[in-house]
C-alpha cells in the first residue's frame, strides 16, 4: 500500500490553500467546491470544507528538506509558523503549524 493524501477539514478554506499552495509552493491538482488538493511528493494533500479539529495530537505533515534551516526561513519570510530548527545526531527538524493549528514538520530524513 501507499499512502495517497492526508485530508485536512478547515473552515478557512482561502487561508489553508494560500499557506499550502504558495507559502509551500505545492501545486494545486484539484480544486472542486469545498475541495481542493496539492501534490506534494508522492502524497496528496486535500483540504476539505468542514470543521477543523486538529486536537492535541492531530495530523502532523512532514516536508523533506534537504536544507532544514534555509527552507525554514524561507518560509518563515513568507509567513509561516515554525519553531526552532533542531540538529541531532542524525536528522535535522523543525516544528511548525499551518493556519489551522495542525502540525506540519520540515525534515532532512
Amino acid at each position: 500500500m501507499e499512502m495517497a493524501r492526508v485530508i485536512l477539514f478547515t473552515k478557512k478554506m482561502e487561508a489553508m490553500s494560500l499557506f499550502y499552495g504558495e507559502v509551500l509552493v505545492l501545486k494545486q491538482v484539484t480544486g472542486e467546491k469545498g475541495w481542493k488538493e496539492f501534490a506534494a511528493g508522492g502524497v496528496r494533500i486535500a483540504l476539505h470544507s468542514g470543521p477543523a479539529s486538529p486536537g492535541k495530537k492531530g495530523p502532523k505533515i512532514v516536508f523533506y528538506a534537504k536544507d532544514v534551516a534555509a527552507v525554514r526561513e524561507r518560509l518563515v519570510g513568507l509567513g509561516a509558523k515554525f519553531g526552532k530548527v533542531r540538529v541531532g545526531e542524525q536528522f535535522c527538524l523543525c516544528d511548525g503549524k499551518d493556519p489551522d493549528g495542525n502540525p506540519i514538520q520540515l525534515s532532512d530524513r
